[in-house]
C-alpha cells in the first residue's frame, strides 16, 4: 500500500506536463515525483478517444505497478477528457487529479464577456468539453480555437536555440502556429467585444506564453491550470493522510540534512530522452541525470 512517502505519479503524453508538475513542486516541495511522458506515443490531441484511453490506462497501471505511485495527476486535457472516469472506476482509492481547460476561472475574471479557448482539436471535440460548455451557455461570448500541431512544435522546440528577443513572432514555428491561430479567433484587448481573457487548455501553451502575449497585447489575462491543480492534489492528499511531512517539522524528531530533505524527481520518457532533458533543464532547471527511457507497452 502507498505510504505518504511514496510518489507522486504525474504524466502527459509528451513535456508539457512539465508546466504542471513546475506547479506541484511549487506547491509541495518535500513531495517526491515521478513522471512519465508518453512522447513515442504522442500527440494526443490528434489521435481518437479510444487510443488515448488505452494509452492513460496502461501508464497509470505502470505508474502504480512499478513506482508504486500514492496520487496520480493526469497532466493532459486530452487524456482527462477521454479516460479519468474510467480510470477513477479501475482505481477507485487511487487519488487522482485530471486537467480540464479552466473556463470557469475564466468566467470570473472577464470584463468584457468575450473569452477565447485555445486547445487541441482532441481535448476541445470531445464530450467532456462539451457538456462543460453546454452548462456554461450563456454566461460569456467564447470564442474556442483547436491549435493543430502546435503542442508538437513546442515539444520540438526544446532542441532549439531560444529564438532572439527582438526577433518577429513569426519567426520560429511556434510563433507562427501562435499567430496563425490568435489572428483567425479575432480581436483581443479589453474594449467591449474585445477578448479580454484567454484559456491555455493544453499543458503545453503556457511554454509560449511570450508569443502569445506579443500577439494579444499587455492587458489580455491568461488562464492556464498549473496551480488549481496543485492546490486540488495537496488537498486530496491531506484528506487521505498521505501528504508527506518532513522529519524536521515533526516533534521529537532530529533535523534533516537538506539534501536529504530535498526529494528526488524521476523524469520518464518513451521517447527519445534527448527532448526530456532539454525540457526538463530550460522550463525546471533540472539536470539531464534525472531523465530516463522506459517502455511502457
Amino acid at each position: 500500500m502507498p505510504q505518504a512517502s511514496s510518489p507522486i505519479g504525474v504524466f502527459d503524453s509528451g513535456v508539457g506536463g512539465l508546466s504542471v508538475l513546475r506547479a506541484l513542486l511549487a506547491a509541495m516541495p518535500h513531495e517526491r515525483f515521478v513522471y512519465l511522458a508518453d512522447s513515442a506515443h504522442a500527440p494526443y490531441g490528434e489521435r481518437g478517444d479510444a487510443y488515448v484511453a488505452a494509452r492513460t490506462h496502461a501508464i497509470t497501471q505502470y505508474l502504480c505497478e512499478q513506482h508504486g505511485i500514492k496520487a496520480l495527476v493526469v497532466a493532459c486535457n486530452t487524456a482527462t477528457a477521454a479516460a479519468i472516469h474510467e480510470v477513477r472506476s479501475s482505481h477507485p482509492t487511487l487519488p487522482l487529479v485530471g486537467l480540464e481547460p479552466a473556463i470557469k476561472p475564466a468566467l470570473a475574471v472577464t470584463k468584457t464577456g468575450h473569452v477565447g479557448v485555445i486547445g487541441t482539436r482532441g481535448t476541445l471535440t470531445s464530450a467532456k468539453f462539451g457538456k462543460l460548455m453546454a452548462s456554461l451557455a450563456g454566461q460569456a461570448q467564447f470564442v474556442v480555437q483547436p491549435c493543430d500541431g502546435l503542442a508538437h512544435a513546442i515539444e520540438r522546440s526544446v532542441a532549439l536555440p531560444v529564438a532572439a528577443p527582438d526577433s518577429p513572432v513569426e519567426a520560429t514555428e511556434t510563433g507562427a502556429l501562435c499567430a496563425r491561430y490568435v489572428q483567425a479567433m479575432g480581436s483581443f484587448g479589453t474594449a467591449a467585444g474585445q477578448m479580454d481573457t484567454l484559456v491555455l487548455g493544453c499543458t503545453h501553451y503556457i511554454f509560449v506564453a511570450h508569443e502569445l502575449r506579443a500577439l494579444v497585447g499587455p492587458d489580455v489575462q491568461f488562464i492556464e491550470t498549473g496551480e488549481p491543480v496543485a492546490r486540488q492534489t495537496r488537498r486530496l492528499l491531506e484528506a487521505a493522510g498521505l501528504l508527506h511531512v518532513p522529519a524536521e517539522t515533526r516533534p521529537g524528531q532530529p533535523p534533516v540534512p537538506q539534501s536529504e530533505a530535498t526529494p528526488p524527481v524521476q523524469l520518464l520518457t518513451t521517447g527519445p530522452v534527448a527532448m526530456l532533458e532539454a525540457a526538463a533543464q530550460r522550463w525546471l532547471d533540472l539536470p539531464a541525470s534525472c531523465c530516463q527511457s522506459v517502455q511502457v507497452p
